[in-house]
């Protein structure tokens, strides 16, 4: 047990994701529970380089855990990026006090979080933040859930009106490297067709997909698209299906940030509560420079190099499914 952890400081970075603020307040109410100060870290790396931090005591999360976004706000910061930033931010954390650090983010945020343990010395545990659910150590990760039943709802929503008017919905998620909410949502809602960043579909395939479909009596369809995918975005796919097929009624609509926003499922609360108790306790046991995650429903921890090096992909059965049952 590392008794000299009597402060630890914790921040939101990177893009915002729902149950951010549910793992936040597990890493406060875990702080007090082991007899531990917090410090609230406003901003991310930009709010620990201007010293912008607070206590944040028990009762300062109460009523948050089914809140979206983050309390204590994010941000993408590139002074932190060269050393002489993360040298400016370490001299604010030791004004502070700080023993350690908590931070929820993706793999940029994890990246910085190794380079200031390696610089400085100071312990650090990460907690998986990112809707995109592409970070290796955690079979999800805070806000995956919540982001893919923002796209079914709305999908679902979007395809009353595809049926209505025998329509071709294009519908673009987020996924500018990763297709995880493309592939889960598109086999949730049952699109004709799936476009990812890793899966190589082209124009003149999902072309023949419409028209077999279109023989075989389907007046409506719904093609999901990540934001990555190789063709281009749901507009340019759109414009190039409509070269092939120009008698179709097509519609394209972006989901955009939507898919960060709103209350978190039950799911992502869940998750975030516990990966947020672990990261504290993993603190208290003496590591450092690890990610807290969840694999088969157990706590694993992962070095955070693994964790921004190692590529992640959407699963391969669940992609041969979705083309199975799209006919």
């Amino acid at each position: 047990m590392n008794d000299t952890i009597r402060k630890i400081g914790v921040l939101t970075s990177g893009g915002d994701a729902p149950g951010m603020n549910a793992g936040l307040r597990a890493v406060v109410r875990s702080c007090h529970y082991y007899n531990i100060e917090c410090i609230g870290i406003r901003r991310g790396y930009a709010g620990m380089m201007e010293g912008d931090m607070d206590p944040i005591g028990l009762r300062d999360v109460n009523r948050i855990i089914n809140r979206g976004g983050t309390i204590i706000q994010s941000s993408r910061c590139e002074a932190f990026r060269h050393p002489e930033g993360r040298s400016k931010a370490f001299a604010k954390l030791q004004e502070w006090g700080l023993d350690a650090l908590v931070i929820i983010g993706g793999n940029g945020s994890f990246a910085g979080a190794q380079k200031l343990n390696e610089e400085h010395g100071i312990p650090i545990v990460g907690l998986p933040g990112t809707i995109d659910n592409d970070l290796y150590g955690s079979d999800y990760t805070i806000g995956f859930d919540t982001a893919t039943n923002t796209v079914i709802d709305a999908v679902d929503k979007l395809r009353d009106t595809a049926r209505s008017h025998d329509r071709i919905f294009f519908v673009e998620v987020m996924g500018r490297d990763s297709g995880f909410i493309a592939l889960k949502s598109g086999l949730a809602t049952g699109a004709i067709a799936i476009l990812l960043p890793e899966e190589d579909l082209s124009i003149d395939e999902l072309v023949v997909l419409l028209e077999r479909n279109a023989a075989s009596g389907k007046t409506s369809s719904i093609v999901i698209v990540a934001e990555g995918d190789a063709n281009g975005g749901a507009f340019t796919v759109a414009e190039k299906v409509k070269r092939h097929m120009p008698h179709l009624e097509t519609r394209v609509t972006v989901l955009g940030h939507i898919q960060r926003g709103g209350s978190p499922t039950c799911a992502d609360r869940v998750l975030a509560s516990r990966l947020g108790v672990a990261a504290v306790e993993a603190l208290r046991n003496g590591m450092t420079n690890v990610m807290a995650g969840i694999i088969n429903d157990e706590v694993v921890y992962t070095p955070l190099e693994e964790v921004f090096t190692t590529v992640v992909r959407p699963s391969a059965e669940e992609f041969r499914v979705s083309k199975i049952i799209s006919i």
